[in-house]
C-alpha cells in the first residue's frame, strides 16, 4: 500500500488535485443545500402553513441547483476513485438510501404543496421531514466514514463488512451534530432571506440563538470524541504540526464570533458568508487530518485512484463543465436575492 505521496510523480500530483477536487465539491452543497435543509428542519417547529409556503418560495429558484452538486461528487467519485464509490456506497448503502428517501420527499413537497389545496398540510410536513432525513443520516454517514471500514484482501479489494457496519454512537451523534448545524444554517439563510420587518424574521433570529449554542456544544464534543477515538486524528493534532491546528481553530474562532456579530447587527448576508468560512475550514482540517487517507485507516488515494490515463481523460471532460457549474449557482443566488415575506408563500392561491 502506498501511504506517502511521491512529489516527482505527475500521477499522484493529479490524483491527489482531484481528492482536493471532490472535497471542495462537498463542501459546496453542504453550504448550499445546508441552508435548505435547515430552513425545512425549521419549519417543522411552526405551523403556519403560509410561512411554510415563504420558506419554500425563498428557495425555488436554487434548491435543485444545489442539490446538483451531489450529484458532481457521485460522478466525480466513479470517474477517479472507482474503488472508493464501489466500496464506500456498499458500507453506506441504508444511510445514504434514506438521504436519497429524503431528498425525493423534499422535492415531492416542495411541488406538490404549490398545487395542492386539501392536502398542503401533509406536503409541509413532508419538506420539513425530508430535510431532517439527509441532514442527519449524511451526518450518520460523515461519521461512519471516518470510522472507516473492513475491505476483503481479494484482486479487487471491496467493503467486506456487514450491512449494518456504519451503526455506532459515534456515528449517530454525528448525525445530531450535522442535523444541529444544518438548523443553525437555515436560521441564519432565513434570516438573510425575509424582510426584516417580518414575523419570520424575528422568529429566526431566536432560532438562530438557540441552535447556535447547541451547535457550539455538539461539533466541540465531536471533535473531542474524535480526539479519543481515533488515533489517526490524535497523531494529527498532537503531532509536529500541532501548531496549524491550533491556529486553524483560533481561525474558526474568530469567524464564529464574526457570524455572531453579523447577525446580532442584522447583517445577515455577511452572517452567512461567515458561516460558510466556518464550514469551509472544518471541512479543509478534516481532509487534512485524514491524509492521505480516503478513508481512514482503510485505503488511501493513491491506492485507490484510477489509473492515469483514465483520470487524465475524465480531468480534460471536466474543465468546463465546473466553471459553467459555479457561474450558474452564483446567477441563480443574484436573480433571486430579493426578500420575501409571508405572503409571497409558495402556491399562495387560496
Amino acid at each position: 500500500m502506498q501511504h506517502v505521496m511521491d512529489f516527482t510523480n505527475g500521477d499522484h500530483w493529479i490524483t491527489l488535485v482531484w481528492w482536493a477536487l471532490i472535497g471542495i465539491f462537498v463542501v459546496i452543497y453542504i453550504i448550499l443545500d445546508g441552508s435548505d435543509l435547515g430552513a425545512g428542519i425549521y419549519s417543522l417547529f411552526h405551523s403556519d402553513s403560509k410561512e411554510k409556503g415563504a420558506i419554500m418560495a425563498s428557495m425555488a429558484g436554487t434548491w435543485d441547483a444545489n442539490e446538483t452538486w451531489l450529484v458532481i461528487v457521485g460522478g466525480a467519485l466513479f470517474g477517479t476513485f472507482p474503488m472508493v464509490y464501489g466500496s464506500v456506497f456498499h458500507y453506506l448503502m441504508i444511510p445514504l438510501m434514506f438521504v436519497l428517501w429524503g431528498i425525493i420527499l423534499r422535492a415531492v413537497s416542495l411541488e406538490f404543496h404549490h398545487y395542492s389545496k386539501t392536502s398542503r398540510k401533509y406536503w409541509d410536513w413532508g419538506f420539513g421531514i425530508g430535510s431532517l432525513m439527509v441532514a442527519f443520516f449524511a451526518g450518520v454517514s460523515l461519521g461512519a466514514f471516518l470510522q472507516g471500514f473492513p475491505m476483503t484482501k481479494g484482486e479487487v479489494p471491496t467493503f467486506g463488512g456487514s450491512y449494518l457496519e456504519f451503526l455506532s454512537p459515534f456515528s449517530l451523534w454525528t448525525g445530531v451534530t450535522a442535523t444541529i448545524a444544518a438548523s443553525l444554517a437555515g436560521g441564519v439563510y432565513i434570516r438573510a432571506r425575509f424582510e426584516r420587518n417580518s414575523d419570520t424574521y424575528h422568529k429566526a433570529l431566536k432560532w438562530t440563538n438557540l441552535m447556535f449554542y447547541l451547535a457550539l456544544v455538539a461539533i466541540l464534543s465531536t471533535v473531542i470524541w474524535t480526539f479519543v477515538q481515533f488515533p489517526w486524528a490524535k497523531s494529527k493534532w498532537a503531532g509536529p504540526y500541532w501548531w496549524f491546528f491550533v491556529l486553524s481553530g483560533a481561525v474558526v474562532l474568530f469567524a464564529t464570533w464574526s457570524m455572531r456579530r453579523a447577525s446580532h447587527q442584522k447583517r445577515d448576508v455577511a452572517a452567512m458568508v461567515w458561516l460558510a468560512i466556518i464550514v469551509f475550514i472544518n471541512f479543509a482540517i478534516m481532509m487534512i487530518t485524514i491524509f492521505p487517507w480516503f478513508v481512514p485507516n482503510t485505503i488511501t488515494i493513491f491506492d485507490a485512484a484510477n489509473p492515469s490515463n483514465s483520470t487524465g481523460a475524465f480531468t480534460y471532460s471536466m474543465l468546463f463543465f465546473i466553471p459553467v457549474m459555479l457561474s450558474y449557482n452564483f446567477y441563480q443566488a443574484w436573480v433571486f436575492r430579493a426578500r420575501l415575506g409571508k405572503l409571497a408563500g409558495y402556491g399562495d392561491h387560496d
